[in-house]
């Protein structure tokens, strides 16, 4: 089963920034009480991860959530309009 690409590009800079701060996953999950094994799967891209874990994550990483997610297709980016309440369809 092929991984999202949302979930494969969020754990890949769960990875980045882990690494950048120069800890392992282990002390990721220590700071953002979780456990280890679900920091390894997040960066594996094989989880789907909660609203709340994504910021406790980036909290432990001392980022925003917004930069854990750097592409424009990912979030509402320049340019876009939000999505209308009746999906863009006219009364």
């Amino acid at each position: 089963m092929k991984k999202s690409n949302v979930k494969k590009s969020f754990g890949d800079n769960v990875r980045k920034r882990r690494q950048q701060l120069g800890i392992t996953q282990e002390e990721l999950a220590d700071r953002a009480e979780l456990h280890r094994t679900y920091v390894c799967d997040v960066e594996r891209g094989a989880r789907n991860v909660s609203l709340e874990n994504i910021d406790k994550i980036a909290s432990a990483l001392e980022f925003g959530v917004a930069e854990l997610f750097p592409h424009p297709e990912y979030g509402l980016g320049e340019g876009r309009e939000p999505r209308k309440k009746n999906g863009g369809r006219d009364k």
